[in-house]
């Protein structure tokens, strides 16, 4: 009896599956399709994190990665915009960056993935709640 109701579970179970058609070969959008837009196609990533440049070295950290940040001019441009919303020298603010990722090793850079910012998209002040630093001073 047990035996009977389980094959009859499992036949309805899948049975009762929805059949879907998978359309994601029409949806694709190749490099060579017509409909990739020129940003898609440059082989650059957009980044969405904090940033910050303090001592000669700078950082970005996203939701799921940590990059080094190659130090170019427009790292130092991105800077520029970023001190406008710091209090203090190593404050992070977020920002929105399309940029050449690399694992590439560096003398001076030793974080596993590194970032070249090519392009910037926006730099917002950073929210008060997510200031949870302890300071102690003398």
């Amino acid at each position: 009896m047990k035996k009977i109701f389980f094959i009859a579970f499992t036949l309805t179970a899948f049975l009762s599956c929805k059949k879907e058609t998978k359309s994601a070969e029409n949806d694709l959008i190749t490099a060579d399709s017509p409909e990739k837009t020129a940003k898609q196609n440059d082989g650059l990533t957009l980044l969405k994190g904090d940033f910050v440049f303090y001592d000669g070295a700078a950082v970005l950290q996203t939701h799921t990665n940590i990059y080094g940040v190659l130090i170019t001019d427009k790292m130092h441009e991105l800077n520029k915009k970023a001190e406008t919303h710091k209090s203090n020298p190593t404050d992070m603010v977020p920002v929105e960056i399309r940029g050449r990722i690399t694992n590439k090793k560096d003398e001076k850079i030793l974080w596993e993935n590194k970032v070249e910012i090519v392009e910037i998209l926006n730099v917002t002040a950073p929210k008060q709640e997510d200031n949870n630093v302890v300071k102690l001073e003398n």
